[in-house]
């Protein structure tokens, strides 16, 4: 039986879909698990890779017109903090960018669960000497083409790296893989997080967001989604068992926009790759109806709620988006949303300097979300080519966060991660310069 469209990407299939595939097949049954293990667990790109698979089965697949749907890493970009951005394409020559943090970038801190615990546990042990604020990354790369003295003002976050390697980044082309020296071993990671696409572009248009002068394209597929997560493990042969990732939903697109093929890539990450819904967070730019079918899956990460202004006429300018879905129908639903023993939703607030960076604006953010389980990720915005808006000065980060510490908001400071690559929060566009 010639397999539908939809069962030609193994990557998107649940474990009884392909049970109903090689049960079409004329397989047995156990060829599913087979097939599931070579897939999530061994991270094959292809069939013929699948050597616990017989080949006259391999070939009944191909001819078939089924392929696993690995994509291909086409580019990859080192900054000098680590972290990784891939350009991955897929079988119609689309392709989006996905982010490897090896030590993340504090953005799950304080909310409530174990990959929160730790991260609050590595600000601790890393934050300044003397800093009163609450949890206040050490650390970011400058803003692209800068040194550290140069820029609007001569307070700009720091970096840990000497000024020389500002503009070091490594730009591995296409089919490479980056080269260690002979013997070289890898230190074993106490976490990493993978920062993975939802669509080809984003339809939401936010105006900080370098990934909206795409426009949008296409979804992904579920398995395209799930693609992403296996290419960056295999990547940095990353054992599950041994190491602690985290996945973040906030690459390029609008998950609840694709929300169906979000779920389930959701629910395949789970129950097929492993990974714990509690490591996982989905971010949205305030899509109500689907916060309300979020609230109601059985397996579902975390939310956090792109948030960014206190007022609907702030909002409404950043992002045009409040003009379908005002604050308060986005805090009701917030208000609304069953939160597990512990957990805290997250707010996510992108500062740009003299539009929604003054004291006033975080005394009215306190107030709005003071009755709401919740925390606050502040992220000075990363800048870009093609967008109207600057960094805010450090010290106004660190007064913003005061306040809502003062008001009983906890609050953290996103640490940047891969601005010199293109690769920080609201930078992703395929960049390849």
């Amino acid at each position: 039986m010639p397999a539908t469209p939809a069962q030609t990407e193994l990557l998107s299939l649940s474990n009884q879909e392909l049970s109903d595939l090689v049960q079409n097949l004329g397989e047995p049954r156990f060829r599913a698990r087979q097939l599931a293990d070579a897939i999530f667990r061994q991270r094959r790109e292809s069939l013929a890779d699948a050597s616990n698979l017989p080949k006259l089965f391999k070939s009944r697949l191909a001819d078939q017109g089924i392929r696993i749907g690995f994509p291909k890493i086409e580019a990859k970009f080192q900054s000098v903090d680590g972290t990784v951005r891939y350009l991955m394409a897929f079988a119609d020559g689309q392709s989006v960018e996905t982010v490897w943090m090896p030590e993340g970038d504090f953005g799950e801190a304080g909310d409530g669960s174990e990959a929160g615990q730790e991260e609050e546990q590595s600000l601790e042990t890393t934050k300044p000497q003397n800093d009163e604020s609450h949890a206040v990354a050490h650390t970011a790369p400058v803003a692209i083409g800068q040194t550290p003295s140069q820029g609007s003002g001569s307070k700009k976050f720091a970096t840990e790296q000497s000024p020389q390697y500002t503009r070091r980044t490594q730009h591995l082309t296409k089919g490479s893989v980056a080269s260690q020296p002979r013997g070289f071993e890898a230190p074993r990671r106490s976490r990493a997080t993978i920062c993975v696409s939802s669509q080809v572009g984003c339809a939401v248009n936010c105006q900080f967001c370098l990934t909206a002068l795409l426009g949008v394209k296409r979804n992904l597929s579920p398995g395209e989604i799930v693609g992403q997560v296996l290419a960056a493990l295999r990547d940095h042969s990353v054992d599950l068992e041994r190491e602690r990732v985290n996945i973040v939903f906030m690459g390029m697109g609008e998950p609840f926009l694709n929300y169906e093929n979000f779920i389930k890539a959701v629910r395949l990450l789970v129950e097929e790759v492993g990974f714990p819904e509690s490591r996982m967070t989905v971010s949205t730019s305030g899509i109500v109806p689907r916060i309300f079918d979020f609230g109601r899956e059985a397996i579902r990460p975390k939310l956090a709620i792109s948030l960014n202004a206190p007022t609907d006429e702030i909002r409404e300018r950043v992002m045009p988006i409040t003009r379908k879905w005002g604050i308060e129908a986005l805090l009701d639903a917030a208000r609304q949303f069953p939160l597990r023993p512990r957990e805290r939703l997250t707010f996510e607030y992108v500062l740009l300097a003299g539009v929604n960076d003054a004291p006033e604006h975080a005394q009215e953010l306190a107030h709005r979300v003071r009755d709401i389980r919740c925390k606050v990720n502040l992220i000075a915005f990363n800048p870009g080519p093609g967008v109207p808006y600057t960094m805010p000065e450090h010290d106004r980060v660190l007064e913003f966060q005061s306040i809502l510490t003062k008001s009983g908001i906890p609050a953290f400071i996103r640490r940047p991660r891969g601005r010199d690559i293109y690769a920080a929060c609201g930078q992703l566009k395929r960049t390849v310069d």
